[in-house]
């Protein structure tokens, strides 16, 4: 579903991925590991068209359309989700409203007004662990970080992607978060085969999610991948074994 061929990426002069390759097949979980530092975060933005991220090498293809000719709207509509690591406030919008706007603009041929949307939004939020009354309160404005990945989870849940990036969504998170968190992209793997790529740098994460592969990425590269025994190789020596 998602192949990145080659990926370089620069930004303020610098080259935070290098010839990046990577391939998530339709229902798969890739994670992503590295040290902070390490190109996660830029790869992301470049995954979804921040113009600060240039592309200068290399190819992305998203169920064999070229990604990267794509404007991040249009790549969105596609069915590509990020969950940011630092969600930004955006007062004056509330999450009721931006959750409605962006439903129709997913599904243009139903318009769903304020009235016949407002249920859906109370179940998207409550599901997400988030009271009915964030419905009126502006986008993460005096959210805690928690309720900044729960909101997060809700805005996955109403749109339904078919891959979902998830960039370090487990921190902020207490126990009991973090179990709803992974119950609900278990749901949505299992529900419509949304395939999933983690970003972390953290392992407790992966000891409650479901993962095909993992992947350690090291000044902009991946340079080792393989199944849940890289994790035992981590907990040893930590990523200075790579570097």
């Amino acid at each position: 579903m998602l192949r990145i061929s080659n990926l370089t990426v620069e930004v303020d002069g610098k080259k935070p991925v290098k010839n990046f390759s990577l391939k998530v097949g339709r229902g798969e979980s890739h994670a992503l590991l590295g040290p902070n530092g390490s190109g996660k975060s830029s790869l992301c933005f470049a995954l979804l068209g921040h113009p600060r991220y240039k592309i200068t090498t290399g190819s992305v293809e998203f169920e064999g359309r070229d990604l990267l000719k794509m404007t991040t709207d249009e790549r969105s509509r596609h069915g590509l989700f990020l969950g940011f690591q630092h969600p930004r406030e955006i007062p004056g919008m509330t999450m009721g409203n931006f959750l409605r706007r962006t439903i129709n603009a997913h599904n243009p041929e139903q318009h769903l007004g304020p009235a016949e949307f407002y249920p859906l939004a109370k179940d998207f939020l409550e599901e997400a662990g988030l009271e009915e009354n964030f419905i009126g309160r502006g986008i993460n404005e005096g959210f805690s970080g928690g309720e900044k990945k729960r909101a997060e989870l809700a805005q996955l849940l109403a749109l339904r992607p078919k891959l979902a990036i998830l960039d370090e969504i487990d921190s902020g998170l207490d126990f009991d978060a973090l179990e709803r968190m992974t119950n609900l992209v278990e749901r949505a793997r299992n529900e419509y085969r949304m395939g999933l790529l983690l970003i972390t740098h953290y392992q407790r994460l992966l000891k409650h999610l479901r993962v095909e592969k993992l992947h350690v990425m090291i000044e902009g590269q991946i340079v080792e991948s393989g199944g849940k025994e890289l994790l035992e190789k981590l907990e040893e020596k930590g990523y200075q074994q790579w570097k």
